[in-house]
């Protein structure tokens, strides 16, 4: 039987997981969830709320962030609410860690078809993180999202995100403040090995502003390439979860890195 060796790479430890959650995955229909990195257009069905975590940890540069996201539908499926709290680590000087900007979704289910669905989301970003430490904006900001989710066939799902955000007198910490606008596109391949069990790819492409001074921003831009695997356990509650775990691989103008990204999910009717 083969085993996972420690040295081995980012790669073939993903291909090992692979073997070893195969004999795991229990049988259902295709997996209906959130992509990792990227957002899935469809929105909660009526009486039925998710609970999701994201863990995600970089090697090199020793960041991590954990997202909550809560998703509510609003008296049907056309409608969903949603709520992400993120708690951040920066691994410069000071070592911050602590609470992000909080974000407030609204989402409308524009299309929902078998083969292709669509779902505009519209959000606020609350300054509830710290600016002084590096770990908020100190300014509302505003978030526009096209997630699109096509069927290719069978076993091939594919979910397309295009967003901007927009965040009028951010504040870096040492106080100066600038207009920042970040934009992020980004796809995902997800192939149904067997029921219930999910091999993953996703790239995504951020571009962010970042003040550098009052009135004045620099720009970053990073890639994210992250294969991984998903399976979901059914339970006959009607509570669903789903676990996984990729390996995301950055790439920006600096340096390359590489980290880990754990994925739990929980689904279930909050109605009879």
């Amino acid at each position: 039987m083969a085993s996972c060796k420690p040295a081995m790479k980012v790669m073939p430890m993903a291909a090992c997981l692979l073997i070893l959650l195969t004999g795991l995955a229990a049988a259902g229909e295709r997996i209906q969830d959130n992509s990792f990195l990227l957002e899935e257009a469809y929105n909660q069905e009526e009486g039925v709320v998710q609970h999701i975590n994201v863990f995600q940890y970089m090697r090199k540069s020793r960041n991590w962030q954990y997202n909550f996201t809560q998703e509510w539908p609003v008296f049907s499926q056309a409608h969903q609410f949603s709520y992400t709290i993120p708690v951040v680590h920066k691994s410069d000087d000071s070592g911050n860690t602590g609470l992000g900007d909080v974000a407030l979704n609204y989402r409308y289910q524009l299309v929902m078809r078998d083969e292709v669905a669509v779902a505009p989301r519209l959000s606020l970003l609350a300054p509830s993180g710290d600016y002084r430490r590096g770990l908020g904006s100190d300014a509302w900001g505003y978030q526009f999202s096209l997630p699109v989710s096509l069927t290719l066939s069978d076993r091939l799902v594919s979910h397309l995100n295009l967003g901007i955000t927009y965040v009028p007198d951010s504040r870096e910490s040492g106080g100066a403040r600038a207009d920042t606008v970040a934009y992020n596109a980004g796809a995902s391949l997800i192939y149904g090995l067997v029921p219930g069990l999910d091999l993953m790819l996703e790239g995504v492409w951020y571009g962010n502003d970042n003040v550098t001074a009052a009135n004045k921003t620099g720009r970053d831009n990073t890639f994210l390439l992250s294969p991984g695997v998903r399976f979901a356990i059914d339970f006959e509650s009607g509570l669903q979860v789903v676990p996984g775990i990729a390996f995301p691989i950055g790439f920006d103008a600096s340096r390359e890195d590489f980290g880990v990204l754990f994925y739990l999910s929980f689904e279930h009717p909050f109605t009879k």
